[in-house]
């Protein structure tokens, strides 16, 4: 295992080939989001985007909690905010938390939310900025702002959680503040599966590995594709987006070619993503 920041409050390890695993590695305060934890995460996010032995990043959080979002006893400190008044001190830390959650988005590798444990407000944002989520039977999730005399809004929340699961239930889950287990997030969509405690890493990895099998650009492009179909404003524009993305993997690689053969002989195909 690798430590990629000084404090390791964020860890980072290859279990599988082509598969990095990302833990939140502060479970006495059940991996919330305090800068020193959230400030190490983007820089790992980050470094991920661009390493090209990676095909897919798993993200779990150590101990009991996935994550269980704002840390209201040891928020630690926000960089670069020295001589700011309190109001852009207040908008640099929004902003910064913004950054996460954009970088998740932004990488190039299908992103799977590992929830462990407890998904609480920006903990439940962070699992949604991930491609595919998957829960153990003791997670749960909660969209906690209501209860804290805020908005239920925050970090992409009301745009994400809609448009994984609905928007009635989205209203009803932000506006009540309640626990979502893992059985009902199954049924309702927010998880792919709800899976063992003891088997969660395991299923992602095996995810993880069917993913990487598959033609790079494929995968890059499908996860595209399918972010910008959620944010696309027209079908008849999303449909161009995607057929541009279909010709681009069709004509630059030998993999639809490979794919035929591989099927007539039976065997596994290989894709080498070269023509």
């Amino acid at each position: 295992m690798s430590v990629t920041d000084d404090n390791h409050f964020v860890l980072v390890d290859r279990p599988r080939p082509d598969v990095a695993l990302v833990t939140l590695n502060r479970p006495e305060r059940m991996n919330s989001m305090a800068f020193d934890v959230m400030v190490p995460l983007k820089r790992v996010l980050e470094e991920l985007r661009y390493d090209n032995s990676v095909r897919v990043v798993v993200l779990t959080g150590a101990g009991r909690g996935f994550s269980s979002g704002a840390d209201h006893k040891s928020a630690g400190s926000v960089p670069h905010v020295d001589g700011l008044t309190r109001p852009t001190y207040a908008l640099r830390s929004m902003e910064l938390l913004d950054d996460v959650i954009l970088a998740l988005r932004r990488l190039h590798q299908p992103v799977i939310a590992a929830v462990n444990g407890a998904a609480i407000g920006g903990g439940l944002c962070l699992a949604l900025a991930c491609d595919i989520r998957v829960a153990a039977d003791g997670a749960y999730f909660r969209a906690a702002g209501i209860n804290n005399g805020l908005t239920a809004s925050e970090l992409g929340l009301s745009y994400m959680l809609p448009r994984a699961i609905g928007a009635s239930r989205a209203f009803e889950i932000m506006l009540t503040g309640r626990d979502v287990d893992a059985d009902e997030a199954q049924r309702i969509g927010l998880v792919s599966r709800s899976v063992p405690d003891d088997e969660l890493l395991d299923t992602c990895y095996q995810m993880a590995e069917r993913i990487a099998a598959f033609s790079r650009p494929g995968t890059e492009l499908t996860k595209r594709t399918l972010w910008s179909g959620l944010d696309a404003s027209s079908l008849e524009g999303h449909m161009q987006a995607e057929g541009l993305g279909q010709l681009y993997v069709r004509l630059l690689t030998a993999n639809f070619e490979e794919a035929v053969a591989a099927r007539a002989e039976k065997r596994a195909p290989i894709f080498t993503d070269e023509r």
